[in-house]
């Protein structure tokens, strides 16, 4: 398995063969590149910090560093590393200000911050210089004893006057190197360990995050419900009423029309085709949001759907009205499921069981078809499993070769007493 870390890569046998070891001089030698800079503005800032604009500058130079920061961290450790810090609830930099000024996260950024400037980098530099650095002068003693010819000064340590003290030196610099680079791995893995651990989410901010945006896909299906059941209404109130009125009129036009003329024979075929449009754009409404579901609830909407099934659907339903969102999540399900029963399970029977026990939905679809079925296989379960996972349910399939197939969604909620039938 390919380590992802520089704690993972110390680990390994081929640690001195493999990149690693140069990753880790990489990250404590760039930590100069931001340390450095860092000082001098934290030195400026705090100058500054009395006045009204100083202190804030000061802030959100740590949010500032800690950007770059995270993305340095990929040099010793590969698994991303994700902002902590929540999204704004409405767009402008004031909004943005107060949520930052509100965070744990940004307070840790600013220790950080601190924290790298004055004592870090120059530790790594100290620790790159004395582990890579020394190791390298060492090698390079027989360089330097032929360009000056008499005797070298081995990283301003120790003079070598010969060939052979200098070729020794080398190699025990060699030496040296390959052992000081594991040490100097673990600094470099223990860096980056600390930076993780006070630039990323930490447990309480992740679950944070999740509750968001948890609330953002809820608030997206409300208002794809919402949308679904205004163009439901338009089609109802609208174009099907003037498709009634179209189907009347030309009902009447037949019975003027003179019979067995070429007028009345076109006339009843536009009136057999405006009732055939009729028909599909009824079937159409009752796809986008069924009038049974808003009117009676889940239960009779589930009794219809069975009905309507193409193959014989024993419906056992026992159902209060319940909150919207989940009524239309369970009603969707339950017919994707009876339309998969109809076109891939070769069924001739299914039933339907629906509960509502202990604030908790449960509705199972089995039928005795040749098993087999998968959401792997695109049959539009994948897409309903999401959207009941926005509500805390969940999708379950047991199709076994030869079959039955039992569906079973469970989503937990409470009745609404609000919505009576």
């Amino acid at each position: 398995m390919t380590a992802r870390t520089l704690w993972q890569a110390l680990t390994r046998r081929d640690y001195l063969r493999s990149h690693w070891p140069w990753r880790g001089v990489g990250y404590l030698l760039s930590s100069t590149l931001t340390g450095a800079p860092a000082l001098v503005g934290l030195v400026v800032l705090g100058t500054f910090s009395a006045l009204a604009v100083g202190l804030p500058l000061l802030v959100f130079s740590g949010v500032a560093l800690a950007v770059v920061e995270r993305r340095r961290l990929r040099i010793a450790d590969l698994e991303p590393t994700h902002s902590p810090h929540r999204t704004p609830p409405e767009p402008g930099i004031a909004a943005w200000a107060r949520t930052r000024f509100t965070e744990q996260a940004t307070w840790r950024e600013l220790a950080y911050a601190v924290l790298h400037a004055t004592v870090l980098w120059p530790l790594d530099l100290l620790a790159v210089v004395c582990a890579v650095g020394v190791p390298l002068a060492m090698t390079a003693a027989p360089v330097q004893l032929a360009v000056d010819g008499h005797e070298a000064r081995v990283a301003k340590l120790w003079l070598v006057t010969d060939y052979p003290a200098a070729f020794a030196t080398a190699a025990a610099g060699l030496v040296l190197l390959a052992a000081l680079l594991y040490p100097l791995g673990a600094l470099a893995g223990a860096r980056a360990a600390l930076t993780r651990a006070l630039l990323a989410p930490r447990e309480a901010e992740l679950r944070t995050r999740i509750g968001e945006v948890t609330r953002s896909r809820a608030r997206l299906v409300d208002a794809f419900e919402a949308e679904r059941r205004r163009i439901e209404r338009d089609l109802h109130d609208g174009a099907q009423q003037r498709l009634v009125a179209l189907t009347m009129t030309l009902g009447l036009a037949r019975l003027d029309a003179p019979p067995g003329g070429p007028l009345a024979e076109r006339l009843a075929t536009a009136h057999e085709e405006a009732g055939r449009v009729l028909t599909e754009l009824r079937e159409l409404i009752h796809g986008i949001h069924p009038k049974v579901l808003e009117d009676y609830g889940l239960g009779a909407a589930l009794a219809d759907a069975a009905d309507r099934a193409s193959v014989p659907v024993a419906a056992d339903v026992e159902l209060p009205r319940l909150e919207r969102s989940v009524e239309t999540a369970a009603y969707f399900a339950v017919c994707e499921a009876l339309t998969n029963v109809d076109k891939h399970s070769g069924a001739g029977r299914a039933t339907l069981t629906a509960r509502h026990t202990g604030d908790r939905l449960t509705v199972e679809v089995q039928d005795d078809g040749t098993g087999g079925a998968s959401p792997d296989e695109g049959t539009g379960l994948t897409g309903l499993a999401d959207r009941l996972a926005v509500l805390d349910g969940t999708l379950s399939i047991i199709s076994p070769p030869g079959g039955p197939t039992v569906l079973r969604l469970e989503i937990p909620c409470r009745t609404d007493a609000n919505r009576s039938v």
